[in-house]
């Protein structure tokens, strides 16, 4: 059964009949997405992967593949890189994010299937569900949960879980 995460405004996220706190991309919502752009895209995204730090939690439980993040492993925002938007080891030629970071925004985070079938070069990289941090900014256009909101999403996602950026926001969405 499909289950929804509903992006209700770029503070809040609907998730099982509750409404959760959240920030999104600095520039709020964009369709299509651009790399760099620092926008949430527009769309319905589904729920890929689990990725969490060893060091700093116990391995989740959830249905969803699981990763353990190692400290040499990162992430591909280069267009140029035929890697782009995967994940890759590092050190790395190529421009990327590190995902084993000094803050705990990458303690637990969940991969979407935002320009991942197929994968096309400037359409945007990196789009998670990760930690809020603690100031709670906007993000570069991931969207952000309250530590316990993320676990719990975590949690009971299932394969057929997917998270709608759009519809009550007034911007048509892509299925």
């Amino acid at each position: 059964m499909k289950q929804i995460l509903q992006q209700i405004s770029n503070q809040q996220v609907s998730w099982q009949n509750k409404i959760l706190p959240c920030r999104v991309g600095v520039n709020d919502f964009l369709g299509p997405k651009q790399e760099g752009d620092w926008c949430t895209p527009i769309g319905s995204w589904k729920l890929l992967t689990v990725y969490y730090r060893p060091d700093k939690m116990s391995r989740p439980k959830t249905v969803l593949p699981v990763i353990e993040i190692t400290p040499n492993m990162g992430w591909s925002d280069d267009p140029d890189d035929i890697a782009y938007n995967t994940c890759i080891t590092t050190p790395y030629a190529f421009s990327h994010e590190k995902l084993w970071r000094d803050d705990n925004v990458y303690d637990l985070f969940m991969t979407t299937s935002h320009n991942t079938d197929p994968i096309v070069p400037e359409c945007g990289s990196a789009i998670f569900i990760h930690q809020m941090n603690e100031t709670m900014t906007p993000t570069a256009g991931c969207l952000a949960l309250k530590f316990e909101d993320l676990l719990n999403l975590v949690e009971t996602a299932t394969f057929d879980t997917y998270w709608v950026v759009g519809d009550d926001l007034g911007y048509v969405h892509s299925a």
